[in-house]
């Protein structure tokens, strides 16, 4: 089995969301749906020192989708079985015609990655672009980034490339669905745990 990841560039990213956009564009979504979200993670403080001052400042970006992981929380906690991992690539997708909407594997799933569509009462999310990918393709989000901070391939190809670091705050514990995602860290990138910073666009990402 072929296991497709994704590899984020965090120095070259820099919140433009065209990544963001084109994926909706591609997929027909609502204003309310996003498969891919950029969250932008600033933090740290000014202090002055008689009149001098000085920052700690800090802020960066993080692209983020489906990581379609080797133990994904959405498809452990569906009762349905509406969601399946195809053994050929490592795709997890959700079968439209079984999933009731009852939205628990939105709640699961720590990346947020799973969104429940109101008006069809089904949950969706990023496939990938499989049938882009099925024509030897790579996803849109991955052809429309214009600074090529992102890159789609076999993840253990991504992985000798680029290394194994696959989170900084504010994305949880890999540890915990074990993602198909390689990144180079942000400038000022903070560790998962990070108590310091906070999102500064919560609401447009929730």
């Amino acid at each position: 089995m072929s296991q497709y990841g994704f590899y984020f560039n965090g120095p070259r990213c820099t919140g433009c969301k065209t990544c963001e956009l084109a994926c909706k564009d591609y997929h027909d979504l609502t204003p309310e749906i996003a498969f891919r979200n950029v969250y932008e993670y600033t933090g740290g403080t000014w202090s002055q020192s008689g009149s001098l001052w000085s920052d700690d400042v800090y802020s960066y970006y993080i692209s983020s989708a489906c990581n379609h992981c080797d133990m994904p929380a959405c498809m452990a906690n569906c009762a349905q079985g509406a969601i399946s991992k195809d053994q050929k690539t490592g795709i997890v997708t959700i079968d439209a015609e079984k999933c009731i909407g009852c939205g628990l594997c939105v709640e699961s799933c720590p990346y947020g990655a799973p969104k429940l569509d109101a008006e069809k009462n089904v949950a969706v999310k990023c496939d990938m672009c499989a049938d882009r990918v099925a024509e030897g393709l790579v996803p849109v989000c991955v052809e429309a980034c214009p600074l090529r901070a992102l890159e789609f391939g076999e993840i253990e190809e991504l992985r000798s490339k680029y290394g194994d670091v696959a989170a900084v705050a504010p994305l949880p514990d890999p540890s915990e669905t074990s993602p198909n995602v390689v990144m180079t860290e942000p400038r000022h990138a903070k560790p998962i745990d990070d108590k310091t910073g906070a999102l500064a666009n919560e609401i447009e990402v929730a």
